[in-house]
């Protein structure tokens, strides 16, 4: 039985609203909740997949589960670490151990150095190594991510999208890590590098026994490489289940609008015709001040067709997640 190597619970982190031309104006300083109560939890060689709109909170959450931000409050277990409010040199040995893949390599990878001095650097900051036992082991990590030798040569800008990838796994995989949060590390690339992509995570998984949390805006690829899918909108998990479930059996209505736009851009006919719950009309919503209650209410088509319930805009009843069988849990007062 797989152990759980990442547990989370109500995580929160929230930002300080920037000061502008009226902040004078206003007594109370603003905060804009990124991540506002999340739970979930990870096992060993699992990936839970994270969609949702641009702006919920997806990469917010990958950066404060590594402390990258520290978090407002909640909990963060890491292999039975509380790493929460680990202090910096408690939490180095563990650093290693969890990684992160950023969407933007073009930032993440130091444009003035080689590809060799790259990998030799997250080698030695966090392993003593000879020189010997390096060049070894950046042999090794060429081997296990498919890439050619010739390129440990070259500097960043000199490599295609998918080379840049397979650098960025290598990277992460040279410190030993064990977690690895792969923010959208799929984006930018033509259909059958993503492929590749996916393919090589998928096998790095089963002969390395590595876990996920794979943030993507393609659901096709969640829908692929995840066991579990977390569904966010505005901070919160709204629905989160098995893979499978969450894209063929979605029970909150936002979740059925995303993986309907998904079959929407496939037949544009089919969308003309639906009369399906995401036929609704999407408002303008204001992402630094949800409104009580449910936050998708108002862009809701099932709160528009049942006469505006106000169960779902009263701030003293916020649905909640909660289990509808199979592990399938979802946060909706009308469920579909």
């Amino acid at each position: 039985m797989p152990k759980t190597i990442l547990e989370v619970t109500d995580l929160k982190k929230h930002f300080k609203h920037r000061k502008g031309l009226f902040s004078s104006f206003s007594e109370q300083e603003r905060t804009i909740p990124a991540v506002d109560g999340v739970s979930f939890y990870l096992k060993e060689n699992e990936t839970v997949g994270l969609v949702g709109e641009s702006g919920c909170g997806k990469t917010t959450i990958g950066r404060t589960i590594l402390r990258l931000e520290n978090p407002t409050s909640g909990r963060i277990l890491f292999d039975g670490n509380d790493i929460t409010a680990m202090p910096a040199d408690q939490l180095r040995p563990l650093r290693g151990q969890m990684q992160m893949i950023f969407q933007d390599l073009d930032a993440a990878l130091n444009p003035k150095m080689r590809i060799r001095d790259i990998l030799k650097e997250a080698i030695t900051v966090h392993h003593q190594a000879s020189d010997e036992e390096v060049d070894r082991r950046i042999v090794e990590l060429l081997e296990q991510v498919n890439l050619k030798k010739s390129k440990l040569s070259n500097f960043p800008h000199e490599l295609s999208g998918g080379e840049k990838r397979r650098v960025g796994v290598a990277r992460v995989l040279s410190v030993g890590a064990r977690f690895i949060v792969a923010d959208e590390p799929t984006s930018a690339l033509d259909v059958s590098i993503q492929a590749q992509v996916v393919n090589l995570l998928r096998d790095l998984q089963q002969r390395l026994g590595l876990s996920y949390l794979f943030i993507s805006h393609d659901l096709r690829v969640v829908e692929l490489i995840s066991h579990k899918v977390a569904v966010m909108y505005l901070g919160k998990i709204v629905e989160m289940g098995l893979s499978e479930r969450i894209a063929h059996a979605p029970r909150h209505p936002y979740t059925h609008i995303l993986w309907s736009s998904l079959v929407e851009k496939q037949s544009k006919e089919a969308s003309r015709c639906t009369t399906r719950p995401h036929s609704g009309v999407w408002g303008v919503f204001d992402f630094e001040r949800p409104q009580g209650g449910c936050r998708f209410a108002p862009r809701c088509p099932v709160y528009e067709s049942k006469g505006k319930p106000v169960v779902c805009v009263d701030s003293a009843s916020e649905p909640r997640l909660r289990d509808i069988g199979n592990g399938h849990q979802v946060a909706c007062h009308f469920p579909l």
